[in-house]
């Protein structure tokens, strides 16, 4: 489970992010919307422990994120190409972040080979460094490397940006299978909200820092955030 407790990072004087009480249960899809400069960077850096709180503290299994690094051991994410190491080729990448996770080539082989179909062939094999491939392809690769180790937690930032649609429905089904065989804890922020609500059975709105709208997905939720959007509202810290 993840518990956030008062948490709030403020920038000369701006509140950007104001979070009282969120829990996010274990196993569970989680998705974040919100518009450019609602928060959601900001808070995916506090859960990674990039960024400081300005108060309050995040909690990753009872681990307080700010004070250890032993939630490093079952965590993962990708956030933007800046994660990856662009003078590696994909498969020397995939065994590098296999070392850090604990597994030896014979393990990330055996993973990659479940991919296949997400890689469409223009992944491995190729002999191409990472800085040369597209930014779907790069995306590609940073989002299966995050499954590396069988991780608890996984965070992923807009993943559907760039892909093709083929690969978007088949990231889509490797989310849903994954959450619901392995008990996977995912969080998923995107602007997309067709993606998002079909992938995550949860979804909290944020505007200004604020959490405005924390729903449960059902078949009312796409209009419901649709309505949301499309309207002149506004929050003040």
């Amino acid at each position: 489970m993840i518990t956030v407790s008062n948490i709030s990072k403020i920038y000369s004087g701006t509140t950007v992010l104001k979070i009282d009480h969120l829990e996010i249960p274990a196993g569970q899809s989680f998705g974040l919307v919100g518009n450019n400069g609602a928060g959601k960077t900001t808070f995916f850096s506090l859960l990674l422990d990039l960024i400081q709180p300005s108060a309050g503290s995040i909690f990753n299994h009872e681990i307080t994120v700010s004070e250890s690094e032993e939630w490093k051991s079952f965590t993962s994410s990708f956030i933007d190409e800046s994660f990856l190491i662009g003078y590696l080729t994909p498969e020397e990448y995939f065994y590098f972040i296999g070392e850090i996770r604990k597994q030896n080539k014979a393990d990330v082989d055996k993973l990659l080979a479940g991919f296949e179909d997400f890689f469409n062939g223009e992944i491995t094999g190729k002999r191409k460094y990472l800085r040369d491939l597209s930014k779907g392809n790069q995306k590609k690769v940073g989002i299966v490397a995050a499954f590396i180790g069988d991780p608890k937690v996984v965070i992923l930032d807009e993943p559907f940006a760039n892909l093709d649609p083929t690969t978007q429905i088949r990231l889509k089904k490797i989310i849903k299978e994954m959450a619901e065989d392995k008990d996977t804890t995912f969080l998923i922020s995107s602007h997309d909200l067709i993606h998002v609500t079909e992938v995550c059975e949860r979804i909290v709105v944020l505007d200004k820092g604020l959490i405005v709208k924390d729903l449960n997905t059902s078949g009312a939720t796409l209009q419901e955030l649709e309505s949301y959007f499309s309207g002149d509202q506004r929050v003040e810290i």
